[in-house]
């Protein structure tokens, strides 16, 4: 092959960027910092725990790992390595293609489980819908010149004349010409409709109004009630910026008229008992320095005894919870 129409050393500098950004996700998370020890800050099963809220078809897949530690931990561990392997070989040119179908399958697993988080360009969007179809642009190229593929082929050896080393490595795919070109065309368009059909999905790229769920804060509050000794509710974070918390600044609850029976303010919520708070999954809701602390996922029951609460008439009231950001919601308990 004349080396000026090599496809493989063509895409000599997709592989070195995008096998880095694979292989930097296991080196940043056991030789720059410790990010698969779940009891210190930054551990990645608390960044996996944040894509749960509108994770799109492998939602039950990240809340069962949320929710069983242990096993959250070792997913954790194996798709750091396999980011790690893939990575590498995909920088040495070694099993191009299978490697490629590795890249295609962590990039549809990020564009699926953290599509819609970006809170400026729509970040992981463009990382989840790039690498799929650079993915698929390296199965069709293999590598070229610079690769451990081409060392094989040149030295001729034996396993390097049979199919599976041209649809695993690199070289010319086993595909007849006149097919190929619809390889070509039905990839393309397929990721393509991947693309666009998330973007909406997540963004409202195409039509209606654009949204972006990473922006503003978002609580949801279910199962609330009076008990003989306070109120009880869950609250879920399902929107907001993933780096930090939601940061709850006031409780309360409210009868019919609007007066206030019960309330705690951000020192209080910052010193209020940690055994109050039942957490559903690996992001924990906690007291803060100032506040009370949601992370993006994390859900938690939240028993709180006031004697203010107990024997109230019957009626309807409202529990009402406060960001520092000025957004509030509400909720009706009846008694």
């Amino acid at each position: 092959m004349n080396i000026k129409n090599d496809a493989g050393l063509m895409t000599l500098s997709l592989r070195l960027v995008v096998g880095w950004t694979y292989f930097s996700a296991l080196y940043r998370r056991t030789v720059l910092t410790d990010k698969l020890n779940p009891e210190i800050s930054g551990y990645i099963g608390e960044k996996f725990n944040h894509f749960l809220p509108h994770a799109l078809g492998i939602k039950p897949i990240i809340q069962y790992l949320v929710e069983n530690p242990d096993w959250l931990w070792w997913a954790m561990v194996i798709f750091t390595l396999v980011e790690g392997i893939v990575g590498l070989m995909i920088m040495l040119g070694a099993f191009t293609r299978l490697m490629s179908v590795g890249v295609f399958g962590l990039a549809m697993g990020i564009l699926l489980g953290s599509g819609w988080i970006g809170t400026t360009c729509l970040d992981e969007w463009q990382i989840g819908v790039l690498g799929i179809a650079t993915g698929f642009v390296l199965f069709l190229t293999g590598s070229g010149k610079y690769s451990i593929d081409h060392y094989l082929l040149q030295h001729n050896y034996d396993f390097t004349k049979k199919k599976w080393f041209a649809w695993m490595a690199s070289g010319e795919l086993p595909v007849k010409a006149h097919l190929y070109s619809k390889l070509v065309l039905a990839g393309s368009l397929a990721i393509l409709g991947i693309s666009l059909m998330t973007n909406q999905i997540f963004h409202g790229g195409l039509w209606g109004p654009l949204h972006n769920k990473s922006v503003k804060p978002k609580l949801e509050i279910t199962e609330g009630k009076l008990t003989d000794e306070g109120v009880e509710f869950n609250v879920f974070r399902t929107e907001g910026v993933d780096v930090y918390g939601a940061w709850i600044i006031d409780v309360e609850v409210k009868d019919s008229a609007g007066n206030k029976v019960f309330g705690l303010s951000n020192e209080e919520l910052a010193t209020m008992d940690p055994a109050s708070i039942e957490n559903y999954y690996v992001a924990k809701v906690k007291p803060g320095k100032h506040s009370l602390v949601i992370p993006l996922g994390g859900k938690a029951k939240i028993n709180l005894i006031a004697s203010e609460l107990t024997g109230l008439t019957e009626g309807t009231y409202t529990l009402k919870i406060t960001d520092i950001s000025g957004a509030s919601w509400d909720y009706q308990l009846k008694k």
